[in-house]
């Protein structure tokens, strides 16, 4: 049937923008599509998606989750006989998914667009020097005990845990409700576009869905940046045992801390802080910071070394790798310095981390931390819809 197409010069130029600047060379020999391991036999993907992405054809674009069953694995980029690079250009898209459905919508320009990042990371910034002049202890005279040179290094006298907690809880349920409707959007839009018959449940979809992203298999099936999936490996990890540390320390010192001082006298915090250096929870954060470091390390170093595998990944793509590095190189700093015992630097690194947390955390809807997310929902609802079963 016959269809009419308004191309959307803006949508492309965005995309072009974004690091799919070489689309423009493909002239559709669909060699992107033969060579992908990932790519059903049905329909397959890329070739279909560069289409759609010259024509600036947003509504295809964003509610298809072929989009995300590409893993950027570039092996359709590096044989490409125009230089079109179709691996760039679908993650040029994905960038747009994120600004497309964001809620609300300035916050989702606002991430995409570099020259909104002094302000972006002002905002914390400036929060959390607030809450330190507010709420971190004074001395009789009126200065700061975590300035007092006899004073042991102790983050809780600069910033009190409990100010962190607070915001911490209150800033992600505000985020979280933003990112549901992000999230909502998405789900419909691709329900909109893959129809009502399904093949699975949602439960059973998801449980391999998780299974899948656990064991990186698809990871795997890349030729060119075949090297790439273990350093997500080391990152992923690395990022979940960061957070099992923060979980298990606020279940088990900081709410039984806070239930006693409610009145429940029998609720005592099972471990003080700061944390012994040979506890358990200490080694695991450690050792997760370990893994985040090499892990980012890993996709930097590769991403400047080898631009032909990688891939010349977008503004939005660089700002959440080097932001989730600095954050994992200042919480190592933070406590390494303090365990060498110095305390105005041990202070900054700290303030410094705390920013950057709070960055990842206020920002995850808008920025290429929502992957995670958009990504599970897509492999979902392909899994649903038998969009997968051709896969090699």
């Amino acid at each position: 049937m016959p269809q009419l197409i308004e191309p959307d010069l803006k949508i492309v130029r965005e995309l072009q923008a974004a690091g799919g600047g070489d689309l423009k060379n493909c002239f559709q020999c669909a060699t992107c599509s033969t060579v992908c391991n990932l790519t059903p036999d049905h329909k397959p993907f890329p070739r279909k998606e560069m289409i759609y992405a010259q024509w600036g054809m947003l509504d295809k674009l964003v509610a298809s989750p072929d989009v995300w069953l590409c893993y950027q694995c570039n092996d359709c980029s590096v044989h490409c006989p125009r230089g079109a690079r179709p691996g760039d250009v679908l993650a040029a898209v994905r960038s747009h998914v994120y600004k497309n459905f964001a809620f609300p919508s300035f916050m989702g320009k606002a991430l995409i667009e570099p020259k909104a990042l002094p302000a972006l990371l002002l905002v914390p910034a400036v929060i959390m020097a607030l809450l330190i002049f507010w709420s971190a202890p004074r001395a009789v005279d009126g200065s700061f005990v975590f300035m007092q040179a006899s004073q042991p290094i102790d983050f809780n006298i600069f910033m009190p845990h409990s100010t962190v907690d607070a915001f911490f809880v209150a800033g992600n349920i505000l985020i979280f409700l933003f990112a549901a409707i992000g999230f909502t959007r998405f789900w419909k839009k691709l329900k909109s576009a893959t129809g009502d018959e399904t093949q699975m449940s949602f439960i059973e979809a998801t449980k391999e869905t998780v299974e899948e992203i656990i064991s990186h298999r698809r990871f795997f099936e890349c030729d060119e940046n075949k090297t790439r999936s273990w350093a997500h490996i080391l990152v992923l990890a690395g990022f979940v045992g960061a957070m099992v540390t923060t979980g298990l320390v606020l279940l088990l010192v900081f709410l039984p801390h806070y239930m006693h001082l409610l009145g429940m006298e029998s609720m005592n915090s099972f471990f003080e802080v700061p944390i012994n250096l040979w506890h358990p929870v200490k080694i695991l954060g450690a050792l997760s910071g370990v893994l985040m470091l090499i892990g980012t390390i890993w996709l930097i170093v590769r991403r400047y070394n080898e631009p032909d595998k990688v891939g010349a990944s977008g503004y939005a793509d660089n700002l959440f790798l080097w932001i989730l590095f600095l954050t994992a190189l200042t919480g190592m700093m933070s406590w390494t310095i303090r365990v060498a015992d110095i305390a105005w630097f041990a202070y900054l690194s700290y303030y410094i981390h705390l920013v950057l947390v709070y960055f990842l955390l206020w920002y995850m809807p808008y920025s290429k931390f929502a992957h995670m997310i958009y990504r599970t929902l897509a492999l979902i609802r392909a899994k649903q819809t038998g969009r997968m079963e051709k896969m090699i």
